[in-house]
């Protein structure tokens, strides 16, 4: 399972943001996850969970996921077509000369924390 692998390096991340700003609580954690990443949207969230609640600024915090959708371009009929759908094999024209626009990304997108008045 990467995925507590991941979210190990998520947390350490997220505590270094939150230590240079000075930063006590986070609310929550936005990662941008592409749909052909490999990684499990329910296992990340459930090993997120366990492993929140072993530091004190995150044991709240709860975390989000964007998905990016994974789109392919075509070099022979410079087409974009959806990937997961499709595969490697262009459906408009059959070439197999295709490669990966988006859809493998794993950052950190957002990191919401209190408002200073509360």
């Amino acid at each position: 399972m990467h995925e507590l692998g991941v979210v190990f390096y998520v947390i350490k991340d997220v505590k270094e943001v939150a230590l240079q700003n000075n930063i006590n609580k986070v609310n929550s954690v936005t990662l941008d996850i592409g749909e052909v990443s490999g990684v499990i949207h329910e296992q990340l969230i459930d090993c997120w969970d366990w492993a929140k609640k072993r530091e004190p600024v995150l044991e709240e915090a709860v975390l989000k996921i964007n998905t990016i959708k994974a789109v392919t371009f075509c070099e022979d009929c410079k087409k974009e077509y959806e990937t997961v759908a499709h595969g490697k094999i262009c459906p408009y024209c059959g070439s197999e000369n295709t490669y990966l626009l988006e859809g493998n990304e794993f950052s950190i997108k957002e990191i919401e924390v209190p408002d200073e008045d509360n």
